[in-house]
């Protein structure tokens, strides 16, 4: 069974992508490598042929796990010759240690050296020559990322320039490393300071920003939207099922109940420690899932919808745990939302604002 999936292209770089893109983070935690292999397979038939990544997987992220993710894929692209030509593979450097001094130490502030050498150990891990879109996972400098609500100046620390971090992504281009450059979890101002500096230095100017984008956190509304619209760069919205919230599974149970279903935010009490877990999100989860059975729609199918249809997003980065998952989210494509519960998404928002942001 195939998937009829239009391409678009990744700001200016050139890139053909499908509007749905392959999120990976479950490989080598919730999703063994036969499984994980199964999925890949799958979503490839369909026409999902844009793939992301990250050093740092598999999450909720473990010293052991590290790179597990990658180290899948590579296996992937080793067990069938040919493939590799046909994906489009994005992946991504750690920022400064979150929790995570496995990866760099403690004090690990996205030097030039240290992209370069974590690039390299991407492309062993995931067996290939070149990675077609290497983006910074997190900003080095200070910036409230993940559930953090404001920013404060008082938590700056020294660490890369941006100038720097754009001569090592250059550096990496020039080698035939990486094809285009992207950014994640980041803000107006970043995504300005690094198309300015990238134009006035002759060096790789960003393609795409991976931020969350869903019907729990719309933030990207709030001003980054126009920033990427003027400037030509695209955006990849991930979460947009918010960790499965927005699936519907966990509406009669929560997260906490013995007989909640088993994802991740039931499974890992690390999870219900960050955004996705607050009781707000949920609760306006439970209300957007109600709106989608009232108008027939499943859950998963309205809030997938939501980001499918966007003119904000370029591709939509799914996640999925079996094949079953992945069938449901690709099925949803082409459902259409009308402006009557667009008004009525819009209304729910008006009065959780982003409970997840």
């Amino acid at each position: 069974m195939t998937t009829s999936l239009p391409t678009v292209t990744l700001g200016r770089s050139g890139l053909q992508v499908p509007p749905i893109c392959l999120g990976t983070m479950t490989f080598g935690e919730q999703v063994a490598q036969p499984e994980a292999h199964a999925i890949l397979d799958r979503a490839l038939e369909r026409g999902v042929n844009f793939i992301d990544t990250a050093e740092m997987y598999a999450v909720p992220a473990k010293a052991e796990t590290c790179g597990a993710t990658e180290t899948i894929l590579g296996e992937w692209f080793a067990r069938r010759p040919g493939v590799r030509q046909q994906v489009v593979l994005a992946t991504k450097v750690a920022g400064p240690s979150r929790g995570m001094p496995w990866i760099r130490g403690d004090q690990s502030g996205l030097t030039k050296a240290e992209i370069l050498a974590a690039c390299d150990g991407s492309l062993r891990r995931l067996q290939t020559e070149v990675i077609d879109l290497y983006q910074i996972h997190w900003p080095a400098r200070n910036v409230p990322v993940f559930g953090q609500l404001y920013y404060d100046p008082a938590k700056d620390k020294p660490c890369a320039s941006i100038h720097e971090q754009l001569e090592a992504l250059g550096e990496l281009v020039r080698a035939g490393k990486v094809r285009a450059v992207g950014l994640s979890n980041e803000t107006p101002y970043g995504v300005h300071e690094f198309v300015r500096l990238a134009e006035q230095h002759g060096l790789p100017r960003v393609a795409t920003v991976q931020n969350p984008y869903c019907l729990l956190n719309r933030t990207v509304e709030n001003g980054l939207d126009e920033t990427m619209h003027h400037l030509g760069v695209s955006l990849l919205a991930y979460s947009p099922l918010a960790f499965g919230l927005l699936s519907g599974k966990y509406d009669a149970t929560g997260i906490d109940a013995p007989e909640a279903p088993q994802g991740r935010m039931a499974l890992y009490d690390s999870m219900k420690k960050q955004r996705w877990g607050r009781p707000e999100a949920l609760a306006a989860a439970r209300r957007y899932s109600a709106l989608a059975r009232e108008h027939g729609l499943t859950p998963t199918q309205l809030a997938l919808a939501f980001c499918y249809t966007k003119w904000q997003v370029a591709s939509t980065i799914i996640g999925v745990t079996s094949l079953a998952q992945l069938d449901e989210c690709l099925d949803a494509w082409g459902t259409t939302l009308s402006p009557e519960l667009l008004k009525a998404i819009d209304a729910i928002r008006w009065e959780c604002r982003d409970p997840a942001l």
